[in-house]
């Protein structure tokens, strides 16, 4: 009985742990990227959108950022929250970027109509 116990417990560990997608998601709002690329992580104003990128570009720009190599002008800001994160949590953040699935129904579609109201 022992035996049967002991193997079930690291499957049960493996399925109480969140996914990479999820910690990925908590680490976003957690380490404030929402403030500048935005909650949905479309970008805002001057800041680059990142849902829906490739997975291998991110992790390739974030770990640059962090040994603060290549063309790190154009985003300087982002050198000290590249550099506060590990392997680990690089890997789940660009799995919830790279697989961006919250909110796919309610995207924001502006009205391409010439049509107003008359008024002006």
């Amino acid at each position: 009985m022992r035996k049967i116990i002991f193997l079930f417990l690291p499957m049960m560990a493996l399925m109480a742990a969140p996914s990479a997608y999820d910690q990925g998601k908590k680490l976003y709002f957690a380490k404030g990227c929402n403030g500048c690329h935005g909650v949905s992580a479309g970008g805002t104003n001057i800041y680059p959108a990142l849902a829906y990128r490739r997975k291998a570009f991110l992790v390739y720009r974030l770990k640059q950022l962090r040994s603060k190599q290549g063309n790190t002008q154009l985003a300087p800001m982002m050198i000290p929250f590249a550099m506060a994160l590990t392997d680990t949590q690089i890997d789940a953040l660009t799995t919830f970027l790279s697989d961006y699935h919250e909110n796919t129904k309610e995207k924001y579609t502006p009205d391409d109509s010439n049509t107003g109201d008359g008024s002006s």
